[in-house]
């Protein structure tokens, strides 16, 4: 069991219910500091409850969640988000199409969607457009948000998720809706991230192995809201555990440190 003090996230025999309907049963999960997990399942697993009870938007009906040392209903929940960065989609919807890129990433300091009368200081722009030039947006960060292809409005979520520097990252199918083109340039950026030791801790959801970048090092697979298989990427990341996850007879195949899975 790691130390307390590695743990970024640790969830404990986590239920959540709504109504007659059991979203997560019984689910246990830990994060440590170091580590980049992806979140694997169908529609219905849970993933989405799953990242609202880590991002603090959901408390559970009964367990316990402990982010980032802080348990879930004995904090300031409005102190804890802004050390989390969160990319979802229901967040993109809100960001207003006539603000320019850098603005939707330095916005992020504030915790709003639109630039008003805050005021920034220089060393918030120039992290925002750093930013942005790590993830490759540099030449667009004076262009509006709603001139942007899919592939560039997801780029420019992740910079902002990642403005207020925060100890852990979520990102929430950040390759939905993407070409191939657009998906790999974003799976390569997501790749660097993730090899990068100052990074903080990630968790990415998604549907599909195809979009698991390189060095991720965990696998959380999930399925009618209780955990399937959950540890190091290459021990959980099986034909036969995907198998049981999405309930159709799959292969997976592994090829430079990508994946991918077909039906037999």
């Amino acid at each position: 069991m790691p130390e307390p003090t590695d743990l970024v996230i640790s969830v404990d025999s986590a239920v959540v219910r709504r109504g007659r309907s059991l979203l997560l049963r019984d689910l246990s999960f830990q994060v440590e500091l170091d580590e980049r997990w992806v979140v694997l399942g169908p529609n219905g697993a849970g993933k989405t409850t799953l990242l609202n009870l880590i991002s603090g938007r959901m408390h559970p009906t009964s367990g316990t969640v402990e982010l980032l040392g802080e348990r879930l209903g004995r904090v300031d929940i409005f102190e804890l988000r802004p050390r989390i960065g969160l990319a979802t989609a229901q967040l993109a919807e809100q960001i207003p199409g006539d603000e320019t890129v850098a603005n939707v990433v330095i916005t992020a300091a504030w915790s709003v969607l639109g630039r008003w009368r805050e005021e920034y200081d220089p060393v918030d722009e120039q992290r925002a457009r750093a930013l942005l030039g790590q993830l490759g947006m540099a030449e667009l960060a004076d262009r509006t948000y709603g001139t942007l292809s899919e592939g560039e409005r997801k780029r420019t979520q992740i910079a902002r998720a990642l403005m207020t520097d925060p100890e852990l990252l979520l990102l929430d199918e950040p390759a939905a809706g993407l070409d191939l083109g657009a998906r790999e340039s974003l799976v390569a950026r997501l790749s660097e991230l993730a090899y990068d030791p100052d990074a903080p801790a990630l968790v990415l959801v998604t549907h599909h192995v195809e979009e698991i970048p390189p060095g991720f090092t965990h696998a959380l697979l999930l399925s009618d809201g209780g955990v399937v298989a959950a540890g190091l990427i290459d021990e959980t990341l099986t034909s036969e555990n995907l198998t049981k996850t999405f309930g159709v007879k799959l292969e997976l195949t592994k090829n430079a440190d990508r994946y991918t899975a077909r039906a037999i």
